[in-house]
């Protein structure tokens, strides 16, 4: 007779006369059922329920992910920030490239809501503004350290023996040099603008990536399904690409995650000391750093420090709580439960 996986307790019986089992197509076989095939009335004699077909890993992985609410609100309050920094420039708008010496530290009215800098520039505009530079920079150089951290771990840790010691003696000497000496001293040898900081925060980001995905892979290559690929002819870059990779996508996942928050900080970092982007263009670094020389100030000028402050620690604490719930999301334990 044929097997059947007991179904949770609420689950309904076929009506009787219902097949238990269908066709490949998944239709009904009807009354001329195969031999060997339990109609409804003798599985209800036997005990035996209709097969319950398995959760798909991603359906499982977001209802471990929805039961986190902190997540699920730090997601949208990442939402929100992208909708306010690429979405608010087009309803507020503000000259963010002309300086208005009339306006210069102006207090928070109708017409600033954030008040002015110290050049003239709208504060909540320029909020806006930084806040482009800040998570375009800061997704732009996660995404290449990520990618580029997964192929080179990924590829020492497959090949293994003496390429490996080689590879990853190269990231213990990455790994080991001041990495905040280097990126002062990039930052000061080549003219800041978007592309020269997401390289120059990539460059270094990497690193840490392929040494976690190395790890992975060496647990990995183990496997039965990837020792298949080598029996059968396959080459070291379809199981890296195809086998590794995949099924280390979770661990990627959650890294490039954190690699976001990680960046936005490493710029601001860079910003607030005077090596971010030039202005007219800002970063929520560099608007800290100017308004930093007014914080011993005999007049509160608050609108200069708070608001990019605050958008700093928020957006990165986001993203970290994001990067948990995923982690937790792609633990097969929890998914199990």
């Amino acid at each position: 007779m044929s097997a059947y996986i007991p179904p949770p307790k609420d689950a309904a019986l076929p009506e009787f006369g219902e097949p238990v089992l269908a066709g490949p197509d998944g239709a009904d076989f009807g009354d001329a059922a195969p031999a060997g095939t339990l109609i409804a009335a003798e599985a209800a004699e036997l005990g035996l329920h209709r097969a319950v077909r398995p959760r798909s890993m991603l359906r499982r992985g977001w209802e471990v992910f929805a039961e986190n609410k902190l997540a699920l609100a730090s997601l949208t309050l990442v939402v929100l920030i992208v909708l306010f920094c690429f979405v608010g420039p087009l309803i507020y708008r503000t000259d963010q490239v002309h300086t208005n010496l009339a306006e210069v530290l102006c207090k928070p009215s109708g017409k600033h809501l954030l008040g002015c800098d110290n050049v003239g520039y709208d504060v909540l505009g320029r909020l806006m503004i930084g806040g482009q530079t800040s998570i375009e920079v800061g997704i732009a150089a996660a995404v290449i350290a990520v990618l580029f951290g997964t192929l080179y771990g990924a590829l020492s840790g497959f090949i293994g023996g003496f390429t490996d010691s080689v590879l990853m003696r190269v990231v213990d000497a990455g790994l080991s040099i001041p990495y905040i000496t280097v990126l002062i001293m990039l930052s000061v040898i080549f003219h800041p603008n978007k592309p020269v900081m997401v390289f120059i925060i990539a460059v270094f980001y990497w690193l840490g990536v392929a040494r976690l995905v190395r790890g992975e892979t060496l647990t990995l290559r183990s496997r039965e399904y990837v020792q298949a690929v080598k029996v059968l002819g396959g080459g070291n870059g379809r199981a890296i690409i195809r086998h590794i990779v995949p099924n280390a996508i979770g661990t990627i996942i959650v890294q490039a995650t954190f690699a976001v928050a990680d960046s936005i900080i490493i710029l601001a970092g860079l910003g607030f000391l005077g090596l971010g982007v030039q202005p007219p263009a800002t970063d929520w670094g560099s608007m800290l750093s100017g308004g930093l020389q007014y914080l011993q100030s005999s007049q509160s000028y608050w609108w200069l420090i708070y608001p990019a402050g605050i958008a700093i620690i928020v957006t990165c604490i986001a993203f970290n709580f994001i990067g948990d719930a995923l982690r937790d999301a792609f633990e097969t334990r929890l998914q199990r439960r």
